[in-house]
């Protein structure tokens, strides 16, 4: 079972202006955005016996909010009926950064290409348009950092995601990305965290046809981009644009937080050693009135987040925000 998680638009008063992110690697954004989409849908407000007013409210079952859709669970459900942006496609710049996350095997090609198809095709049909500008994608153990003498960026990675992909397994996917530029649906790709060495193994291998036209970089007070890197992108037209995410923007333990019976209540407690294997598809347990319901059971392993922005051309003003993210639950 897939279980994809979304914030809603971030811009529900319709824009913010465009500014300039702080050194520091965060996901503060996507996991508090995440938590307060589900509260929001989740809650029920509890009036006084005369109707008004209110006294705290009370959770609803997350099957009232969600919705199965063949394979996969929406939390919370889908509204792909409207859109916040108003104007022609030719009026926005609109940018998506996907992360693949850290799995226990090496992905193949078609794995990543069904994730990034699956991603770009949510955002899409939220934003009611047939294309995109830019196209970021994140590998998971990648920092730009990692030959920077910077004592303290270990302390800012976020929780570590294990080795590195290694640069074959990289281009593999970047012919993926490729097929979505060849098809009209991308008119830039970029990548992100890769430095000098990277960076020019990525440019100069015979494999990768259409080159990326931005490298997104981390930077802290304590370190400044390496001349080598920046003459690399001058020569090859690389623009150097500077982010704060985590590399590990969205670990197992936070996901499983996010939706536990503390949070969305969507999925029950891990099951401890020693305990009766429960079903994938429920286990009966208390909630916070005291009531039995079935929570899902299993194996999680957030597969891939995707970050989306729409941003008006002319005045600067993002119209529309928000975040994907996509797990699998197992038995």
């Amino acid at each position: 079972m897939k279980l994809l998680l979304s914030t809603s638009n971030l811009m529900p008063t319709g824009s913010s202006v465009i500014h300039r992110p702080s050194n520091a690697k965060t996901n503060t954004e996507i996991v508090s955005s995440l938590r307060s989409n589900f509260e929001d849908h989740a809650s029920i407000p509890n009036t006084n016996g005369n109707g008004n007013g209110t006294n705290g409210a009370s959770k609803q079952h997350y099957k009232s909010w969600t919705r199965q859709q063949k394979d996969t669970l929406e939390i919370p459900a889908l509204d792909l009926t409207t859109t916040a942006l108003q104007e022609e496609r030719e009026a926005y710049d609109i940018t998506l950064k996907l992360f693949y996350l850290p799995s226990a095997t090496s992905p193949s090609a078609a794995t990543r290409e069904a994730q990034t198809r699956e991603a770009l095709d949510y955002v899409l049909q939220t934003l009611h348009m047939p294309s995109l500008d830019l196209l970021i994608v994140s590998f998971p153990g990648i920092y730009f950092d990692e030959e920077e003498d910077c004592p303290d960026k270990l302390s800012t990675r976020g929780p570590a995601s294990g080795p590195p992909e290694d640069l074959e397994t990289q281009i593999e996917t970047w012919k993926v990305l490729e097929k979505l530029y060849d098809e009209g649906l991308v008119k830039k790709l970029g990548v992100s965290e890769f430095g000098h060495e990277r960076l020019q193994g990525f440019l100069e291998s015979e494999k990768v046809v259409v080159k990326p036209a931005v490298d997104q970089i981390n930077l802290r007070d304590c370190c400044s981009v390496p001349k080598d890197l920046l003459k690399l992108a001058k020569q090859k037209g690389v623009e150097l644009l500077v982010h704060n995410d985590c590399s590990n923007i969205l670990p197992r333990g936070t996901v499983r937080e996010l939706l536990g019976p503390g949070g969305a209540g969507v999925l029950a407690e891990p099951t401890k050693t020693g305990d009766k294997r429960k079903s994938l598809h429920g286990e009966d347990v208390k909630n916070g009135n005291g009531q039995t319901e079935d929570l899902l059971r299993g194996e999680l392993q957030p597969k891939w987040v995707v970050k989306y922005t729409a941003v008006v051309r002319d005045r600067g003003v993002v119209e529309d925000k928000g975040y994907f993210a996509l797990a699998e639950l197992a038995e």
